[in-house]
């Protein structure tokens, strides 16, 4: 019988993509919804452009600036930020190395389920 969850264990999933060169890396993927884990280092450029998708950050670890339009966002360990798909949306000042989980809904690129 197919099991109807997944779990995961933030600390592997962090070991997993620590040599990953790319910033965002998607672990899941449903339907309804996509989520991934994305690090960005102390002092990094964010590339983001807006999304297609509504967005949630949980910043696990590491601080840093987001700013979404004309406003900016103190972001901190424990941090939820949600931000609207299509909304211009960087972070602009990263203090100390980020480390996020990513929802988003639905999924950024729901043609590749």
């Amino acid at each position: 019988m197919p099991t109807s969850y997944l779990a995961f264990d933030v600390a592997d999933l962090q070991q997993k993509y620590a040599g990953s060169p790319a910033p965002y890396n998607e672990f899941l993927r449903r339907r309804g919804m996509s989520v991934g884990m994305y690090v960005l280092p102390a002092g990094a450029e964010d590339r983001q452009t807006p999304h297609v998708a509504d967005e949630v950050y949980v910043v696990l670890r590491g601080r840093g600036t987001l700013q979404v339009a004309d406003e900016q966002v103190e972001v901190a360990p424990g941090s939820v930020i949600s931000v609207d798909h299509g909304e211009d949306h960087q972070f602009v000042e990263v203090a100390e190395d980020l480390h996020m989980l990513v929802v988003f809904a639905p999924p950024e690129l729901p043609d590749e389920e």
